[in-house]
C-alpha cells in the first residue's frame, strides 16, 4: 500500500503525489460523507483577508486552524468545514485609497462611494487564489468551493441577526 522510502526522497514529488492522491480519491470530501449519521461538529475557519499576500505566518495559523476538525474527524464526528474571506474593513479600504491615489473622507466622496465599493470588492479578491494553494499544500481542508464571504448580505444578515437575539436576551451591554 505505501510506497517504500527512499533516502534521496524528493519532497516536491511527494508532496505532489500526496495532493494528486487527495484530489483524485476526495478524501476531504469522503471524510465529510463517510461519517454520514454520526455527531456533529461545525468548523467555519476564522477566515484571512484574500486581499493580502500569504505569508510563512500563514502556514503556521492554517496548520492550527486544520487540528481541531482532524481531530474531531478521528473521533468519529461528521465535521463541516467552512472556509470564509474577511473581505471588508479598514485594511481594504486603505489598500484601494493608495491605489487609487487618494487619502481619507472627503477624497472617497469625490471619487465616489459606489465606484469606491465595487474597488474594494475587486481587491479582496487580489491573491484568492494563493491562498488557496497555500491551503491545499498544507494540507488545510475546508469546504473552499462555498466559502462564506463578509460582505455578502447573508452573512451580514446572519450578524445583525446574532445580535439582536443576544440584545434581546439582555446579553449585549455598553461597557462604562
Amino acid at each position: 500500500m505505501y510506497d517504500k522510502i527512499d533516502s534521496n526522497l524528493d519532497f516536491q514529488d511527494r508532496e505532489h503525489k500526496v495532493l494528486d492522491f487527495w484530489r483524485e480519491q476526495e478524501i476531504f470530501e469522503k471524510s465529510v460523507s463517510n461519517r454520514e449519521g454520526s455527531p456533529e461538529f461545525s468548523f467555519y475557519e476564522g477566515p484571512p483577508t484574500a486581499n493580502g499576500k500569504p505569508h510563512i505566518g500563514h502556514v503556521l495559523t492554517r496548520v492550527i486552524k486544520d487540528l481541531i476538525p482532524r481531530y474531531r474527524t478521528m473521533k468519529g464526528y461528521r465535521v463541516q468545514r467552512k472556509a470564509g474571506w474577511d473581505t471588508h474593513g479598514l485594511p481594504v479600504e486603505l489598500e484601494v485609497e493608495r491605489k487609487l491615489g487618494i487619502n481619507g473622507k472627503e477624497e472617497i466622496e469625490a471619487y465616489g462611494i459606489e465606484p469606491f465599493i465595487q474597488e474594494c470588492k475587486k481587491s479582496v479578491w487580489t491573491y484568492k487564489t494563493e491562498w488557496e494553494e497555500l491551503s491545499e499544500r498544507v494540507g488545510f481542508w475546508a469546504d473552499m468551493d462555498n466559502p462564506y464571504v463578509t460582505y455578502e448580505n447573508d452573512y451580514i444578515e446572519s450578524i445583525w441577526w446574532a445580535l439582536k437575539e443576544i440584545w434581546n436576551k439582555g446579553l449585549l451591554y455598553k461597557g462604562l
